[in-house]
Order: structure tokens, then sequence, then C-alpha cells
């Protein structure tokens, strides 16, 4: 897939910056005042890094497959990601753990982190992000089963609205024989 250019979203960096020194004085700020002088390109430079994921490819990102006769659990826990909530563009941080029980083939152990950092540099839900992460593995891969958990802190939720900073939201999703047999997916749980 190819790499983002910036005449596909906005054509011109500094549009962007206007629309953050826009926002700045919507909130009553004063955009000339010198703690903010830098801040717009600060801004647009951020979100672009945050969705960088956007016009990536997950067939690139789990390129490294090799054949191996392995047919047990495959487990990446603690896997760290920042995302960025569609509703609201505000940060949800967490942690991810992805399991898998390979069909003659595994994957190279850094492609999946490198996965759910692809798929969390969006604008996204926590829910397609599990998703995502889930059905990528399952269609590169074929792998026999899949199941993915996350859990995150949403920042939409704890500095506004309901104001609940330690809420945590946990999402999983199976796939194969890890949504089918009940003795797989206690297993696989058990170690997510």
């Amino acid at each position: 897939m190819r790499q983002r250019e910036e005449s596909d979203f906005i054509p011109n960096p500094r549009t962007a910056e206007e629309s953050v020194r826009y926002l700045l004085r919507y909130i009553g700020e004063d955009p000339t005042r010198e703690g903010l002088l830098d801040t717009p390109k600060r801004v647009a430079k951020a979100l672009s890094e945050m969705t960088s994921g956007t016009f990536q490819d997950a067939g690139e990102v789990l390129g490294t497959v090799f054949e191996d006769p392995c047919d047990q659990l495959i487990v990446v826990r603690g896997i760290r990601f920042a995302s960025l909530c569609e509703h609201h563009l505000l940060p949800f941080t967490g942690v991810a753990a992805v399991g898998y029980i390979p069909n003659g083939k595994v994957v190279g152990l850094s492609k999946i982190p490198r996965l759910v950092e692809m798929f969390a540099k969006r604008c996204q839900m926590q829910e397609r992000l599990t998703a995502q992460v889930a059905t990528s593995l399952m269609d590169v891969l074929h792998p026999l089963g899949v199941g993915v958990v996350c859990k995150a802190h949403h920042a939409c939720m704890g500095c506004r609205g309901v104001r609940q900073p330690d809420a945590e939201m946990i999402t999983s999703h199976l796939l194969g024989v890890a949504r089918e047999d009940p003795s797989v997916k206690a297993e696989l749980m058990s170690l997510l």
C-alpha cells in the first residue's frame, strides 16, 4: 500500500495549522501569545504521527512469515498502544494481548506489536481495533484460531463527560477454534 502524502488529506500543512489557530481562538485563547506560537505546528505534526497507520497495510506489516509445524498457542502480551478516539479526537491508551494457533505458518515476533500499532495509529474505536488485529492475523496467516484482548483508559471518559479516569474498557475478539472450541477458548483466555 502506498504511503500517505500531504495532498491526500490537505492541500498544504499550513491549512492544518490555521485550523488549529482557529480552534485556539474558538476556546478563547490568543494563538499569537508566546506559549502558543508553535502549538499549531506541533498539533498538526502530532495528529499526523498519531494517525500514521491509516495508509499502512496489514499484509505488509505481517510480511515476515515462516513455515513451521507448530500447532500450539503462541501469545504475545503487554503490547502497549496509544490511539485516537474518533468521537472526540482524544487519546485512549492501553495494552493488548494477541494469541493464535498456527496452521503451518508463524509470523515474526515483532510483527504482532507492529500490527497492533498500525491499527492503533488511526482515528479509532477500541472495539474495531481489537477486531481488526484478530481479523488481519486470520486473513494473512490462516491460523486455526486467533484471540485478541485490549484493555484501555479513554481520555474522553477521564477528563470530560462522566469524568472516570480510572475506568478501564476491555474488549476481546475470538476467531476460529478460539471461538468455537470451549477448551481452546478457556486456555487462550487464561493466557491472554
